[in-house]
């Protein structure tokens, strides 16, 4: 991976995106996040990742430089499609994905960090989708994500205007988990990610594959699922140390198993 790095600490997975000085994402940033991805699904002990960029923003956006020396409409169609299959994974990995947030996420930025799970965001970054500023639109599933987070009328504001909103208005808009100052960004978000792999990987893994049932599933269809890995994860290793761990009133020791 020559535009990434990819680090382990305490179960956690960190992927710096490195490729001055806006970090766009190009189709050789999209093929490193695929491999790096590939590094961590093999790699049952990082239960957490965390997704940042190096120098002055998270990422301005997609490479629209690259996107000029394309050929035809089904060129640039099927760049379309890698990145949201790409993000499309990211949003169904195993393990929860935390965006840390800084400067700016634009266009493409954006849509990266909203196929996150979570997102910490410096008070004064930049959200937006500025497609339409140049007679485009958003093309990694921009429209799709954005109404989930904010609702439809301010995705149709945001979206429609191209203007961007501030982190402190992101978080106030359900955009993101939490905003802090640039200073403790890092931090906050290693917090959340060390304090998520501190917990068994069964259980997280079985989170990661319920939730999305509030969005592709009806209500009863996603409590039969519950239902279902409730009576699988209860049967683990990790379920009898827990509960004997509560009741001898100390910290688990979770095995993964």
């Amino acid at each position: 991976m020559d535009y990434l790095q990819l680090e382990a600490k305490e179960g956690v997975a960190v992927i710096t995106i490195q490729s001055p000085p806006a970090n766009a994402l190009a189709s050789y940033i999209l093929k490193d996040l695929a491999s790096a991805f590939d590094e961590i699904e093999a790699d049952r002990s990082l239960k957490a990742v965390v997704l940042k960029g190096e120098g002055k923003f998270f990422s301005a956006g997609a490479d629209i430089k690259e996107f000029t020396s394309f050929q035809s409409q089904e060129d640039l169609s099927n760049l379309g499609r890698e990145g949201q299959l790409l993000f499309q994974r990211i949003e169904n990995f195993r393990a929860p994905v935390i965006a840390a947030i800084h400067g700016a996420a634009l266009g493409g930025g954006l849509e990266l960090a909203m196929s996150c799970h979570m997102r910490i965001v410096t008070e004064d970054a930049k959200l937006g989708l500025p497609e339409l500023s140049l007679g485009i639109i958003p093309g990694f599933a921009g429209t799709q994500r954005l109404p989930r987070y904010v609702g439809s009328a301010k995705a149709y504001e945001m979206i429609l205007t191209g203007d961007p909103i501030t982190g402190k208005e992101a978080y106030t808009a359900g955009l993101a988990n939490k905003a802090v100052t640039f200073d403790s960004l890092e931090e906050e978000a290693m917090k959340l990610a060390k304090k998520v792999a501190s917990k068994s990987g069964p259980s997280i893994e079985a989170v990661m594959r319920l939730i999305p049932h509030t969005i592709t599933s009806t209500y009863e269809q996603g409590q039969q699922e519950e239902a279902k890995e409730f009576g699988k994860v209860f049967g683990n290793e990790d379920a009898k140390e827990g509960v004997q761990a509560f009741i001898e009133k100390r910290q688990p020791n979770f095995k993964d198993q």
